[in-house]
């Protein structure tokens, strides 16, 4: 399988804290993240391609203008307030977006970011935009001809809305990837398997009916993202009946999973897509540090195959996957699963 990365330029974005029970700690979207993936993928012996600059296109596709001149030029703004901080994180926000749009840079920091995991230093722009890259050069794959492609995108995407940031997102790659996908494809299919719900990926595609959303992940009511991604959230106007959220009991593990899968597949076939992207999180694992679900490294596997049985052009997206000794092993065997080929001896 091709595989998309540019571990150079994705990994100088090096967030160092996140909020966490209002206690500031250590952030786990860390670069080590991005070495232990490009190990699975080395155990597994896949091709791994630079990608390539496609340039502000996709991306304008997917995020408003608004957003993209502030992630572009928050940084060098915020240093020129005197004594700021190394990061940008926000301390006040609207109540709704359709409040006025502010020209202090603080104000903008609370407009576009809605939480305080995904602080902005000095090259996350950069990393945030090839990691893009990686995720359009991927879809770029498989719409000239490849039956499966593999973006490590990092930092990750699904948490970013097309004009918001959350949840170490700043760019969402698999929206960005489906859009892309859309070009040659009338209907194609995002199906999340992240630990967390894919909230960005939801509001992006919420009120369309060519780009059916399947996120199956665990109950947000008591977990992150809290305010989205609960069962009743089906879609709106057109888009309405084209998003599906199963929400899983905390510490579901592979059979719960895979039937939980199994049942929004059958809503997907029927949606009949030319092309599927998935957002491939590893987090579900039953020791990723954020500990909601309980699959194990066999289950990737297995999901994986349960996937690649829809027989369709797909784009995997990495999405969570934090870090622990196994993260590389589950990532090969999700894509050797997604092959069909035996796990490594």
């Amino acid at each position: 399988m091709k595989v998309f990365a540019d571990q150079q330029r994705q990994s100088r974005h090096y967030p160092t804290g996140f909020l966490v029970n209002g206690v500031m700690q250590p952030n786990p979207e860390k670069p080590e993240r991005m070495a232990r993936l490009l190990a699975g993928v080395a155990a597994g012996g896949h091709e791994v391609s630079a990608p390539q600059d496609h340039g502000p296109g996709p991306i304008s596709a997917i995020h408003t203008p608004a957003y993209l001149k502030f992630l572009s030029t928050v940084f060098a703004r915020w240093s020129r307030i005197p004594d700021a901080a190394p990061e940008i994180f926000p301390n006040v926000h609207p109540d709704r977006r359709t409040a006025s749009y502010p020209l202090s840079v603080v104000g903008q920091a609370g407009f576009h970011i809605t939480d305080m995991s995904c602080p902005i230093g000095e090259h996350t722009w950069e990393a945030a935009r090839w990691s893009a890259n990686c995720a359009v050069s991927a879809a770029d794959a498989v719409a000239r001809g490849e039956k499966a492609a593999y973006a490590l995108c990092r930092p990750p995407g699904h948490h970013c809305f097309s004009d918001l940031a959350g949840g170490f997102c700043y760019l969402n790659n698999s929206a960005i990837a489906a859009q892309y996908l859309r070009r040659t494809c009338d209907r194609v299919a995002i199906i999340d398997v992240d630990l967390h719900h894919g909230n960005g990926t939801q509001g992006i595609f919420y009120a369309r009916d060519d780009v059916f959303t399947l996120s199956i992940h665990a109950d947000p009511a008591r977990f992150y993202p809290f305010f989205w991604g609960h069962a009743h959230e089906t879609g709106e106007g057109t888009g309405h009946g084209y998003n599906l959220n199963i929400p899983l009991p905390r510490g579901t593990g592979d059979d719960g999973f895979l039937r939980g899968l199994t049942d929004g597949l059958d809503h997907v076939r029927a949606f009949v897509p030319d092309a599927v992207v998935v957002a491939l999180g590893l987090d579900a694992f039953e020791g990723d540090p954020f500990g909601g679900l309980s699959v194990s490294t066999k289950g990737f596997a297995e999901i994986a195959r349960v996937l690649a049985a829809l027989d369709l052009p797909t784009v995997i997206v990495q999405e969570g996957g934090y870090l622990c000794d196994a993260l590389g092993d589950n990532l090969d065997s999700f894509l050797r699963g997604f092959e069909g080929r035996a796990a490594q001896a």
